[in-house]
């Protein structure tokens, strides 16, 4: 991404005067005529995201205003860096109880474009980063770019080698040590889940089990589990065209993880960190797994398969039995898992699993502060029998008496997750809907709460 914060401005930068509803008559009455008469013309009333770039006699911008409405959160940066123009900015006027690090963490997060296919790229704002930590902001902005980046890019130029490739970048930058289990040899290293749902693929898309591990190893161990299905065909149970049109953002698991991964090692919190990404092509082939096999799991349950479009749980299951190995404190996953949780909180609100109560409180705590929208649901024991395998352990695909299939998927995951602190973010990855701040597209959601939380508690 080109870089959207900055200490100091090449040439003057313009101000931006943020304003609630109360504040702007007083503004006005002590500004020019024009800049009175321009907002009157425009409209300008300081509404929530409401963004007005004022020109001066020469016709380009002079400065901007920004409407923070009442309750005026940090979080209505995002749709500042969204619509100004390419130039330098600063914050000449702001509310006083305005958290700047979070507004300016939130005009780069509005300015993020995905333009990799483009042939025209165009510049796009700066914003002079004034009384804020820039380089904690500037990484926040970048790892959360990076997911997105991931996530946008199609499958034929994301596949399982290229995500090897970004994992190995990053553990290089931060001096972590990686290892990487490729093909047939997953069942040598006892990760048969991970095979079967990724055996079906090219040789050059071979599946694949990517570790990182960084930080002191005296330090609690935190693992972070990211789903990593590059595209997802739904296997025999095969996709319609319309459920298969997405599946590229199946990694968005893989992405996120990495993402949050970075952002811990760029903080250089108090952690021996371990990144575990099963990453997979669920493809087609003589080769595929068949509804109704049994698989074998790295912890030694048996899985039934009921259907193959429910992999991501599979792959799951044998990273968190290699996250159990660790001893971990807490440990969190992640994964574009189903539509179920778009069914009941829909493509902005996160729902998270936990058993941990301190945890949810935290989280919960962290996603108002940071304005990363999560809710909390339950693992609901009343459910578990759902997913009694008829032969064998388990099932992939629970009973339809269940219904709650995000809930059903969270209590298939919880047979295999580590004891003691865990949980499980059942992610979207995408804004279906463009709105200020907010491209189409691409979503990172839920690792900057993660990463409040985890920075406050390793420090």
């Amino acid at each position: 991404m080109s870089e959207s914060l900055i200490t100091t401005a090449e040439g003057t930068a313009l101000p931006v005067h943020a304003l609630r509803p109360a504040q702007l008559e007083s503004f006005l009455e002590s500004a020019p005529p024009f800049l009175r008469g321009y907002a009157a013309l425009k409209e300008f009333k300081a509404k929530a995201g409401q963004v007005l770039t004022v020109p001066g006699q020469d016709g380009a911008p002079a400065l901007a205003l920004l409407g923070m409405g009442e309750a005026g959160q940090a979080s209505i940066f995002r749709a500042l860096g969204a619509a100004l123009p390419a130039g330098d900015y600063r914050i000449e006027t702001a509310p006083d109880d305005l958290d700047r690090h979070q507004a300016t963490l939130a005009f780069a997060l509005g300015t993020y474009r995905f333009d990799r296919y483009r042939k025209a790229r165009e510049a796009g704002p700066r914003l002079v980063a004034e009384g804020v930590d820039l380089a904690e902001a500037q990484a926040v902005a970048h790892a959360c770019a990076l997911a997105c980046d991931m996530v946008n890019t199609p499958a034929n130029d994301m596949g399982p080698r290229q995500i090897e490739t970004i994992a190995r970048e990053i553990a290089e930058k931060h001096g972590a040590q990686i290892s990487v289990v490729i093909g047939d040899d997953l069942l040598g290293q006892n990760y048969p889940a991970i095979h079967a749902v990724g055996r079906a693929a090219h040789a050059d898309r071979a599946p694949r089990m990517i570790e990182l591990a960084w930080g002191d190893p005296a330090a609690p161990v935190v693992a972070i589990v990211g789903k990593g299905v590059v595209f997802d065909t739904g296997g025999l149970d095969i996709k319609p065209s319309s459920g298969m049109r997405l599946m590229k953002k199946d990694m968005g698991g893989a992405a996120h993880a990495l993402a949050l991964g970075r952002m811990v090692m760029a903080a250089g919190l108090k952690v021996r960190l371990h990144v575990l990404l099963p990453v997979v092509e669920n493809a087609i082939s003589g080769d595929a797994m068949r509804p109704g096999d049994v698989l074998q799991t790295r912890k030694g349950l048996t899985v039934e398969v009921g259907n193959t479009d429910a992999e991501g749980r599979l792959i799951l299951a044998d990273a968190l039995t290699r996250a159990a190995e660790l001893s971990p404190v807490l440990t969190i996953d992640m994964a574009t898992l189903t539509g179920a949780a778009r069914i009941a909180l829909g493509p902005q609100v996160i729902p998270f699993y936990t058993a941990d109560d301190a945890l949810a409180v935290d989280l919960a705590q962290a996603a108002k502060l940071v304005d990363d929208p999560l809710w909390r649901m339950p693992l609901w024991a009343g459910y578990e029998e759902a997913l009694d395998g008829d032969i064998a352990d388990l099932k992939n695909d629970p009973d339809a008496w269940a219904q709650a299939g995000s809930v059903t998927a969270a209590l298939f995951l919880q047979r295999f997750a580590p004891e003691g602190s865990w949980v499980h973010f059942d992610i979207f990855a995408w804004n279906p809907k463009g709105r200020p701040g907010h491209a189409a597209g691409a979503a990172a959601q839920a690792v900057r709460a993660l990463y409040a939380v985890l920075k406050g508690r390793y420090s």
